[in-house]
């Protein structure tokens, strides 16, 4: 029996031999990385741009590590440091905002000298911010702690971080920050398997005594780091083989660090092959003397590229070196290719487009059980039944763009703000409310439960429970049915929060008059003085069984008054006579009672019981073949350097669309070269705009310099609007257009850009436009989700794609979603694609 086909991807990966090349996105780069590094443990808390190395990563491989998820940041890294006590290495994954919650443990923990296991802090950043609610750089807290900080440049080096950070842990016995730009994390690249390492845990003394931050103890602690662990460290640095000098003419050079030296590389090749680079591993600390030899041998600027705010340009310039970085008070948090090549003084010719964009604010899924309360909550606010809605981060912070809510400041934050206004005003406590997720419950928003509680803080609390922490992922929390084992899980949130000594009701998320009389009765309650909890129950639709879907609606015409009641939710749209119509995103509210049927007054939308008539397809449906024979091509036919950027709306499938192309590059013999990708995550996804880029051969950088992509595609037409998107292209390139138009909740038909608008907008360029919805559809597929797919069989057709035999495409497909019900379907979809054109 050939044990490893049973074997998941991810371990597979973990157990493959040395050099194996495998295209992986950074955070599964890493992860994979940890085990072959023969890290013991891992803990974390979920957030967007790290939780994949724990979701994604690691979970599939317990028998091989320890592994968990706590229920905050600051409980991880206390776990973390409890593993590093038995002597066993630990990662805990987190993003800034969560390394600002974990701040008193990461602080104190890093002034401990004794041996232990290694206690590694992998702090995903999120400089743009795609999805966290600061900028913060923490590389100031990081050299106030005097912790070394590996910043990864490229996908190879997210690899082997972690067994780069054990070794400098445990030799100089010291936590070490492993801290990865958000576009590494999310991105794909090209990686070679490292040698697998495995390492005993350290041995431990019978007293863990000296482990303690009494005063004393901590003074002897930070006079030994003085003396012996930061001299240490300043040697490794200035002599580690991690820095990297590029030489050139000597007559400019760039200082750069994290993925701005991938990026460098690029636009080194492309404008400037003459320049000298020096390019960090470490930000703390810095190799100075390696940073005055540098600026010593070139004769004119220099330059540094800082992403966050000035951290290496002041360390730089405090040595008394004068370099060229961006201005002071610069809007530049992080650099790409195209802003470095410009910086550096060279014209990027820039094609944008004179139409607009549609506004496309992120959204709440379409079912989900959080949107009756956002419309119970906009409607109190704008009849003056309530005045402030004090808000927090999750889900929930997408109801700001429902109306209804305010404030939006931090994990657990809610009720803290609503406590503080009503202590400040006490007769608001009945004209404000404050709004958390479940998930956040439990990390710190007990604490406020339990605050206004013992502040006697009248009042109204909403939680919204959905079982799951949904944002980022659909990973397991202290509210959920299991933890991230699969064990039962004897947490009972109502319970616990009862228990803080608040009232607690109850109510369905998907009962519109339930939720409206929950919420009068506790601000009623509120003018007596007392303090409410209302918890609005509802399972995360990502993660309710797919029996639950399928739910039809239907509307009536001629009750219908087109008041426009119902278009709350990107499932239903207003057609061309202002009649609601029901789109392939709508979920039937998962067989819960539909969200729009309860918004209509009229009686007009109402559940579609009639037996569903199968309709003869009138695509011929291709029968998937069971074994794709590897073909013979000759390679030299394949572009030196190929690259496209994909764009769409979330929930089109376009991170799928990118992870079928680098397998495609791969099979096809770019594995030799490159292969890169690029995707957006975080708040984008919830029904917004998103990108996906892909390049291979000859190219650096997921980020794509304007005028070198082959080739841009949009699932949405209106998309190709999007700034920045068509300036990407070639002179000679194609634009591909789905014929497929997605109003945003509240939209009309009338304000949709016409068909014939958006062909005079783009005259200049070669477009191809092609149904692949209605192609989906007519394939059988409801939901169209395969629209993606046909979008690929169409795009095989169309030059320079043309060149790849069908069977890559096919087995990248299969290798992708190798389930055979989905390879059937996606075989369907693109070989229906392949006849569009």
């Amino acid at each position: 029996m050939n044990t490893t086909r049973q074997m998941n991807p991810i371990k597979q990966m973990c157990t493959a031999p040395s050099g194996q090349p495998e295209v992986l996105q950074g955070n599964i780069a890493f992860a994979v990385g940890c085990i072959r590094a023969g890290i013991h443990c891992a803990d974390g808390y979920p957030g967007t741009p790290s939780s994949e190395v724990i979701d994604k990563g690691l979970s599939q491989v317990q028998d091989m590590i320890k592994v968990g998820w706590s229920v905050s940041e600051a409980v991880s890294v206390g776990v973390g440091f409890g593993h590093t006590l038995a002597g066993e290495d630990c990662v805990v994954t987190m993003k800034i905002p969560g390394l600002m919650q974990a701040g008193d443990v990461v602080t104190s923990a890093s002034f401990f000298t004794q041996d232990r296991g290694a206690l590694i802090y992998y702090v995903a950043t999120d400089f743009t911010p795609s999805s966290t609610q600061h900028v913060l750089d923490p590389r100031y807290l990081f050299k106030s702690c005097f912790l070394p900080v590996f910043e990864p440049r490229d996908h190879q080096e997210m690899h082997e971080a972690s067994s780069i950070a054990v070794e400098i842990g445990r030799k100089y016995n010291t936590s070490v920050v492993i801290m990865p730009s958000g576009m590494l994390c999310h991105s794909e690249g090209l990686v070679r398997l490292m040698a697998e390492q495995s390492r005993e845990p350290v041995p431990m003394p019978e007293s863990l005594h000296a482990y303690n931050c009494l005063p004393g103890l901590t003074r002897k602690n930070y006079n030994t780091m003085m003396d012996e662990r930061m001299p240490a460290l300043v040697k490794m640095v200035e002599e580690s083989p991690l820095n990297h000098w590029i030489k050139g003419s000597g007559k400019r050079g760039v200082v750069v660090y994290g993925p701005n030296a991938m990026y460098m590389k690029e636009v080194k090749a492309l404008y400037e092959p003459d320049i000298d680079i020096l390019s960090l591993g470490f930000t703390n600390p810095l190799p100075t003397n390696l940073i005055k030899q540098f600026c010593e041998s070139i004769e004119g600027e220099i330059f540094v590229l800082d992403d966050g705010f000035h951290y290496v340009k002041e360390e730089i310039e405090r040595n008394g070196i004068k370099v060229t970085a961006k201005p002071e008070f610069a809007h530049t948090t992080e650099w790409d290719p195209a802003l470095i090549a410009e910086f550096l003084g060279h014209t990027i010719e820039k094609r944008g487009s004179k139409t607009q964009p549609l506004m496309r604010p992120p959204m709440i899924c379409a079912g989900c059980p959080y949107r009756l309360f956002g419309e119970v909550a906009s409607s109190m606010l704008k009849k003056k039944d309530i005045e402030a809605i004090f808000g927090d981060i999750g889900c929930n912070s997408l109801l700001y763009f429902m109306n209804a809510l305010d404030t939006g400041v931090a994990m657990g934050a809610s009720e803290n703000q609503r406590c503080g206004y009503v202590l400040s005003k006490p007769e608001k406590a009945s004209k404000c409310i404050s709004v958390i997720g479940d998930g956040c419950e439990c990390h710190s928003g007990m604490d406020g439960t339990r605050n206004s509680a013992f502040r006697n803080a009248a009042g109204v609390k909403i939680i919204l429970d959905n079982e799951w922490t949904a944002m980022t992922g659909g990973q397991p929390s202290p509210s959920s049915p299991v933890n991230l084992a699969g064990e039962p899980n004897v947490f009972n949130l109502v319970d616990a929060v009862r228990t803080q000594g608040t009232d607690v009701v109850e109510v369905s998320g998907y009962d519109y008059k339930g939720i409206r009389k929950a919420m009068k009765n506790a601000l009623k309650a509120a003018e007596d003085g007392k303090f409410t909890t209302v918890i609005v129950q509802g399972t995360c639709i990502r993660m309710v069984p797919k029996n639950k879907y399928g739910q039809k609606l239907t509307v009536d015409a001629d009750k219908c008054k087109k008041c426009g009641m119902c278009n709350i939710c990107p499932g239903i749209k207003l057609g061309e006579d202002e009649i609601p119509e029901f789109t392939n995103l709508c979920t039937g509210c998962v067989s819960e009672k539909p969200a729009c049927m309860q918004r209509c007054a009229v009686g007009a939308i109402s559940i579609d019981n009639k037996p569903v008539e199968k309709v003869k397809s009138s695509v011929s449906i291709a029968t998937a073949p069971e074994t794709i024979e590897t073909p013979t091509y000759d390679k030299n036919i394949l572009p030196k350097r190929l690259s496209v950027a994909i764009r769409g709306v979330g929930g089109q499938g376009n991170l799928f669309f990118g992870r079928v192309l680098t397998k495609l590059a791969f099979l096809s013999g770019y594995s030799d070269s490159n292969v890169v990708k690029g995707e957006t995550h975080g708040m984008a996804q919830m029904g917004g705009p998103v990108i996906s880029t892909f390049a291979c051969g000859e190219s650096l950088s997921p980020v794509l310099v304007p005028g070198s992509v082959d080739c841009l595609i949009s699932m949405e037409m209106s998309e190709v609007f999007r700034p920045g998107f068509v300036e990407l292209l070639k002179p000679n390139g194609t634009v591909v257009l789905a014929k497929t138009a997605i109003l945003a909740p509240g939209m009309s038909a009338s304000d949709y850009p016409s068909e014939e608008l958006i062909k005079k907008e783009l005259a200049d360029y070669n477009v191809v436009i092609v149904d692949v919805l209605q192609q989906a559809l007519n394939l059988g597929d409801a939901t169209g989700r395969c629209a993606n797919v046909v979008m690929m069989g169409a795009m095989s057709k169309i030059a320079p794609f043309n060149v790849f035999p069908d069977e890559f495409w096919f087995m990248a497909l299969k290798g992708v979603s190798p389930k055979p019900v989905i390879w059937d379907t996606n075989y369907a979809a693109f070989m229906a694609g392949t006849t569009l054109l």
